[in-house]
């Protein structure tokens, strides 16, 4: 049985097949996996669990379905998602994970995050993220009306992605000293993570030590898997407009 890994599907009702590949990547991976890992930034914008928006009510549906059918699915908050709560976790069967999580897999400590905390060259950025992340921020997000909370959020999202296009590329990617820092803090030979979007596996030394980070992929133009079972990992694509899309 496989342990797959995933992030950064943005989904949204403007993006109905990115959707469509989602559920269907649930219900044909059901069967063969044991753990399912959604490391943030599954929705494009979170509003709150109790917004009714029936594409959002698909998805948990399916998470639903997924979860139980047998295997277990963890959930690390991203982003566009950090205000995902309790009623979520209940209605969708996920397991709601810390920022970084360390797991042990096939004999690897690895460490598993969403990985936006990475990107420490971009200051402006990790402002945002630490006002986002703080309970007292998310209480009185929450307490606004629906339309509202929507508004706000687009308007976020819209300065967010004017603001992404006029930075470098190094600031906005990982930088190595955090990468450096990440693996010597968790102890760990392996990390997991997405945010980037530039996914890949790269082997790395530190303090004469190898180690191995994975980039997950985005779901914009093919699904991005990791599947790690048995015979070792791999990154999987899966194309977004067809039903062949099994890892």
């Amino acid at each position: 049985m496989a342990t797959l890994f995933i992030s950064d599907l943005h989904l949204h009702p403007s993006r109905p097949a990115v959707t469509d590949c989602f559920i269907r990547f649930l219900e044909e991976s059901a069967s063969t996996a044991s753990t399912l890992y959604i490391l943030g930034d599954l929705f494009e914008v979170w509003i709150g669990d109790d917004n009714p928006d029936p594409h959002h009510r698909r998805v948990i549906s399916a998470l639903r379905r997924f979860t139980d059918a047998g295997p277990e699915c963890f959930f690390a908050r991203g982003n566009r998602d950090v205000i995902i709560g309790r009623r979520f976790r209940t209605e969708t069967g996920v397991q709601l994970l810390e920022e970084s999580t360390v797991i042990e897999l096939y004999d690897t400590r690895a460490l598993i995050s969403h990985g936006d905390e990475l990107c420490t060259d971009d200051h402006a950025y990790q402002r945002f993220r630490l006002r986002a992340r703080n309970p007292t921020w998310r209480a009185l997000f929450l307490a606004m009306p629906l339309q509202a909370r929507n508004y706000l959020a687009q308007h976020l999202r819209n300065r967010s992605k004017a603001d992404t296009a006029l930075k470098p590329e190094d600031i906005i990617d990982a930088s190595p000293e955090a990468i450096t820092d990440a693996f010597v803090e968790h102890r760990v030979s392996m990390m997991i993570h997405g945010h980037t979007h530039r996914p890949g596996i790269q082997n790395l030394e530190v303090f004469r030590k190898p180690r191995t980070r994975i980039i997950l992929g985005d779901w914009y133009e093919q699904g991005s898997v990791l599947r790690w079972d048995e015979s070792g990992y791999r990154l999987v694509t899966l194309p977004i407009s067809t039903d062949d899309n099994t890892p």
